[in-house]
C-alpha cells in the first residue's frame, strides 16, 4: 500500500536564528521541529489522508477512546547528519515492531512502507533541525485510537503521527556508569501480557518503580520476572547485557521484554567479532555472586536514546554491590563505538542497517 503525502509547509517556521539557538543545547525531548506527519484510519476508508503539516495540537473529544482504554503505541528512532547527507538507522526494524505492537493492541496495523515514508518525509522537511556533532534528530512515530465512544472494544478509527525532536549527546563528557535499583515490589510484565509491546501503558506502570529508584539515590530501576521475582528482565526503558570473564555476553531472553533494536544490533556486532552471546535467564542472586567472584566483568543497559549505558552499581533491599569497580568497561565502550560509528556513517555497515534519506 502507498499513499501520496500532501505537503503543507508551516506558514510560520522557526526563524533560523532562533532555531540555531535551540540547537546549541537541545537536551533530550524538549525541543521540537516545525512539522509532523499525519495519516488517518477508519474501517470504511482504511489508511487515508496522508499529510505533512505544521506541528500543532490535536483536538480530542473527552470520550476519545485512547483517553479511556489506552489503545496507544509508539516507536523511537534517530536521523543522523553526515558529510554527504542524512541517515536513518534500521527504520525497517522499527516499522516491523510497530506493526507487531498494533496487532497485539488490537489496532489497525500500518503498512511498513507507509511507516518508513512518513518518517522520511518528516526528516526531509525538517532536515535543518538535525544537530551536528554527536547530536541527532529523534523521531517519535505513534498511533492513538481516536473513535469517540465509551465501551471496551477496539477502536474503529486511528491517528498515526510522526513528530521530531533534535537531541544532543545523551552523555555530556562521555557515558558515565549508572546505578540501578532492583525493584522487588513492582513488576513490569508477565507471560501473555504486553511486555514485548512498545505501548505507553508499560512505561506508565514503570514510573512508580523508577521514582522508588530515585528515592534510593539510583539512576534507573531494573525489574525482575513477575512469577518467581528472581530473573532479571529489563530496566524501565532499556535492555540489559552481562559480560563474563570468558569474554561471552548474556542477555535476558525475549518474551516478556521489549525486543530492542539496539539490543539486536549489539548481539549482531558481538557475534561478528566472534563473541559468544547467550539469550538466557539470569537471576539477581547469580548477578550478585558473579560480581563478587569476578566472573562478571561488566554489565550495561542499551536503548535508542543512550545507545549503551554502563552499569556501575546495583542497589537493593538485600544490599548493594559494584560491577567492574564502578567504572565503564572496555566491552561496553567498544560495542558502543562500533554501533555509533555505523550510525553516523564513520564505519562500514556490514548488515545494511543504514538507510540514506537525502
Amino acid at each position: 500500500m502507498s499513499l501520496n503525502f500532501e505537503i503543507q509547509p508551516a506558514a510560520n517556521p522557526t526563524p533560523e536564528k532562533e532555531r540555531a539557538a535551540k540547537l546549541a543545547d537541545p537536551g533530550f525531548g524538549r525541543v521540537f521541529t516545525d512539522h509532523m506527519a499525519i495519516i488517518r484510519y477508519s474501517q470504511a476508508k482504511g489508511w487515508h489522508d496522508a499529510r505533512i503539516e505544521a506541528r500543532a495540537n490535536f483536538a480530542l473529544d473527552p470520550a476519545t477512546a485512547v483517553l479511556h482504554y489506552a489503545q496507544e503505541i509508539f516507536e523511537g528512532l534517530k536521523a543522523y547528519k553526515r558529510d554527504n547527507g542524512v541517515n536513518l538507522f534500521r527504520p525497517d526494524a522499527n516499522a516491523r515492531r510497530f506493526k507487531d505492537s498494533a496487532e497485539r493492541m488490537a489496532m489497525a496495523p500500518l503498512p511498513e512502507a507507509l511507516f518508513i515514508e512518513a518518517v522520511e518525509q518528516v526528516v526531509r522537511i525538517d532536515s535543518a533541525w538535525i544537530p551536528g556533532g554527536e547530536g541527532s534528530l529523534y523521531l517519535r512515530p505513534f498511533m492513538i485510537a481516536n473513535e469517540v465512544f465509551l465501551g471496551v472494544k477496539p477502536s474503529a478509527e486511528y491517528i498515526f503521527a510522526v513528530i521530531a525532536s533534535p537531541v544532543g549527546s545523551y552523555f555530556k563528557g562521555g557515558p558515565a556508569p549508572v546505578s540501578i535499583w532492583v525493584s522487588e515490589k513492582y513488576t513490569r510484565a508477565a507471560v501473555g501480557g504486553t511486555g514485548a509491546v512498545k505501548c505507553g501503558g508499560n512505561y506508565a506502570a514503570s514510573l512508580r518503580a523508577q521514582a522508588e529508584a530515585i528515592e534510593r539515590g539510583c539512576d534507573q530501576v531494573v525489574f525482575l520476572d513477575a512469577i518467581e521475582r528472581r530473573y532479571i528482565e529489563e530496566l524501565g526503558g532499556m535492555n540489559v547485557f552481562f559480560v563474563f570473564d570468558d569474554g561471552s555476553l548474556s542477555t535476558p531472553p525475549l518474551g516478556t521484554i521489549l525486543p530492542g533494536i539496539t539490543r539486536d544490533s549489539i548481539i549482531a556486532l558481538a557475534k561478528d567479532a566472534g563473541t559468544v552471546v547467550r539469550e538466557e535467564p539470569y537471576t539477581i542472586e547469580q548477578w550478585r555472586k558473579d560480581a563478587a567472584s569476578g566472573k562478571l566483568k561488566e554489565a550495561f543497559a542499551c536503548g535508542t536514546a543512550a545507545v549503551i549505558s554502563p552499569i556501575g552499581k546495583v542497589c537493593s533491599a538485600s544490599g548493594d554491590f559494584q560491577i567492574s569497580g564502578g567504572v565503564a568497561g572496555p566491552v561496553a565502550m567498544g560495542l558502543r563505538k562500533k554501533l555509533v560509528d555505523i550510525q553516523y556513517g564513520r564505519a562500514e555497515d556490514p548488515h545494511d542497517w543504514i538507510r540514506k534519506v537525502m
